[in-house]
């Protein structure tokens, strides 16, 4: 069934908000939706035959993604900007090597042993039983290296993170659009968290940037073929 005349068969229970929601981020991150295209509430009203309370919600949450911008009238799509993406990636592996790095320059540095056991065991649940290839997952994946770089004990450096993250999730779905990603990023995670708490710092800071690089990779090939999409004709 195409998603372009989506129907609500596939609600299985959840909340219409939720199902608009899935169905116009998949189109957007796909670029089936292209530059310039106006979503108003009416015509979705109309396409996914449900009242507009819950497109607008929908609407709403796609703003705060970062996919979708208000316009005058209705909503369009958010051209990503690939130099900007680049800017933010290396201001996120600054932050989060830097957490890595004053622990192995700083003697009176030490990672929270007790918080990376728990993250660990939590990625451990992950492995054994794997959520389905799901954009939504970069949530998840965030809360791993916020937790990693609580660990290091710099409240400022997880503040400038967090910050970095609310600007880049938008981009950072695309990395859980490939297949095995998940499955990739869940034993990359524990690779990380089995670095640090051997006292391996080197090896932790080696992996984690091979890490966040094949991320950036990844989303930027994603990102530049959504963009070539959106803007055909």
């Amino acid at each position: 069934m195409s998603t372009r005349l989506a129907t609500l068969e596939d609600a299985a229970g959840r909340p219409l908000r939720d199902v608009v929601y899935a169905a116009l981020r998949r189109e957007l991150m796909n670029g089936d939706i292209k530059f310039g295209e106006r979503l108003t509430e009416p015509k979705l009203s109309a396409r996914f035959g449900i009242s507009r309370t819950p497109i607008r919600e929908a609407l709403t949450v796609l703003c705060a993604d970062g996919l979708l911008q208000r316009e005058d009238y209705g909503f369009s799509p958010v051209r990503p900007s690939v130099p900007l993406i680049r800017d933010l990636y290396e201001l996120r592996i600054t932050l989060e090597l830097g957490g890595i790095q004053r622990a192995m320059t700083n003697p009176a540095v030490s990672h929270d042993r007790a918080l990376l056991e728990v993250e660990r065991a939590a990625w451990l649940a992950l492995r054994a039983d794997p959520p389905a290839q799901e954009p939504g997952f970069v949530v998840r994946d965030e809360e791993f290296h916020v937790t990693l770089l609580t660990a290091a004990g710099n409240a400022e450096m997880v503040r400038a993170l967090r910050a970095v993250n609310s600007r880049i999730r938008h981009v950072r779905m695309y990395d859980f659009m490939v297949n095995n990603r998940i499955e990739t990023t869940i034993a990359e995670h524990l690779g990380i968290l089995e670095a640090v708490l051997a006292a391996d710092l080197p090896l932790a800071y080696q992996l984690l940037h091979s890490h966040i690089g094949e991320s950036l990779d990844v989303v930027l090939e994603r990102v530049t073929r959504a963009i070539a999409a959106m803007a055909a004709e």
